[in-house]
């Protein structure tokens, strides 16, 4: 007896009992998509949070108030957290002695932030910006927020404290629907606002929509809505990606040096650094798909084990048929490859079933994600469903073929 003919005998096996070689069928296919739509989830996740970051650059770090330190892959507390007597806020003129090349030569630029509270109303519309922030030019470049459409303000409309703005797209469509913003004004907090310029869209990073956003000069805010409060951070973008880690000890010293700290316990700010939160990032988000795969994994080892079932009871089914044909002089390695070759076969197709299923499942998001097929997890999942078939199968294969020709003639 040829291959071929072991095949046939296989598929006719199959097919005594449709129901039942059909749910196990579809055990090893939901064990396969679960795979590759898990491991696709959390993929997707790490995008998300990576592209999240992306947005300000690898190269950019954050100056916040207040004690503690962000960077070097953690977060170390101060001995006191927010602001002591001693404490000193963060002000432009912080701002100015970090761009100072004799002092901070790995520093390219840096840019004030004053936050606000502010419902901007055009007409009937309205909107509150998520971010309402008073700035520099340079912070463009150093957030890395291009423009859409229009322009940015100038240095010229910071020092002429002139109420023009910058808006995200969300705020954009909020306030004017699918009219042009640009040239149009807008009052926030009772005070009117030119746009000029939209940002382009950046999207959400699950916790803020990066798009719900409203930049103007600095003096502007702070004459108009915010008076002349200490700065609720600045960012400072670095030459390079390969020099933050120096830029960041540049700051450290130089506000030390402004605020009168000694020792970074005592500091008055934190330093955020998008390189490494980036690495930290990426570490977590590994680990959190590996184990999302392994949480499938147990699917596919339970779809396994209904192979194991099913061929068991097939065996038993099919106790007589395997005598008669031992003893018209069937070998034995022909009943194994015949009963291994059914186990395969279910395995096979569930896999391709299942990789079916999983590409058509990574089209819609989940839980908030969008999720990026793994193309590794895919032939992974593929292959090991197919050892699957031939190791759960084995043992049942195994006991079809050591039946006693007399012994298989005797039952019932």
């Amino acid at each position: 007896m040829n291959l071929l003919e072991i095949i046939r005998f296989a598929f006719r096996g199959l097919s005594i009992n449709r129901m039942r070689t059909a749910l196990t069928t579809l055990g090893i296919m939901i064990g396969v998509m679960s795979v590759i739509i898990l491991i696709a989830v959390g993929n997707g996740s790490s995008k998300a949070v990576q592209s999240s970051l992306d947005r300000l650059g690898t190269n950019s770090i954050q100056v916040r108030s207040g004690g503690g330190f962000f960077g070097g892959g953690g977060f170390q507390s101060a001995r006191s957290r927010g602001r002591t007597s001693t404490s000193k806020p963060l002000t432009i003129l912080d701002t100015v002695a970090l761009v100072d090349k004799n002092n901070a030569p790995d520093i390219k630029q840096a840019a004030p932030i004053a936050n606000a509270q502010a419902t901007c109303v055009n007409g009937t519309s309205t909107s509150t910006p998520a971010t309402f922030s008073g700035t520099w030019p340079s912070y463009f470049e150093a957030a890395n927020s291009q423009i859409a459409k229009g322009t940015y303000f100038t240095n010229d409309d910071v020092t002429q404290g002139r109420r023009v703005a910058v808006i995200g797209n969300t705020t954009a469509t909020e306030l004017f629907g699918s009219d042009n913003p640009i040239g149009q004004t807008v009052r926030c907090a009772g005070i009117p606002f030119t746009i000029i310029g939209t940002t382009v869209v950046k999207g959400s990073n699950g916790f803020q929509d990066g798009d719900s956003l409203f930049l103007a000069p600095i003096t502007a805010v702070q004459n108009s809505i915010t008076g002349y409060v200490p700065l609720s951070s600045i960012i400072v973008e670095a030459n390079n990606s390969k020099v933050t880690d120096a830029a960041q000890a540049e700051i450290t010293t130089i506000l030390n040096t402004r605020h009168g700290i000694k020792g970074s316990a005592s500091a008055d700010y934190q330093l955020f650094n998008q390189a490494s939160l980036l690495t930290t990032s990426a570490s977590s988000s590994k680990v959190f798909t590996v184990l999302l795969g392994a949480v499938a994994g147990i699917s596919l080892l339970v779809g396994g084990i209904g192979i194991t079932n099913i061929m068991l009871v097939t065996v038993i089914e099919r106790t007589r048929e395997i005598g008669i044909r031992k003893a018209i002089g069937a070998p034995k390695r022909i009943i194994l490859a015949q009963f291994l070759i059914e186990a395969t076969i279910l395995s096979l197709v569930g896999g391709a079933m299942g990789v079916l299923g999983g590409f058509i499942g990574s089209h819609f998001t989940i839980v908030g994600t969008k999720p990026v097929i793994v193309p590794a997890s895919v032939f992974l999942a593929f292959g090991v469903s197919i050892l699957i078939g031939v190791f759960f199968g084995s043992y049942p294969a195994s006991r079809a073929a050591s039946l006693r020709p007399i012994e298989a003639l005797r039952h019932e």
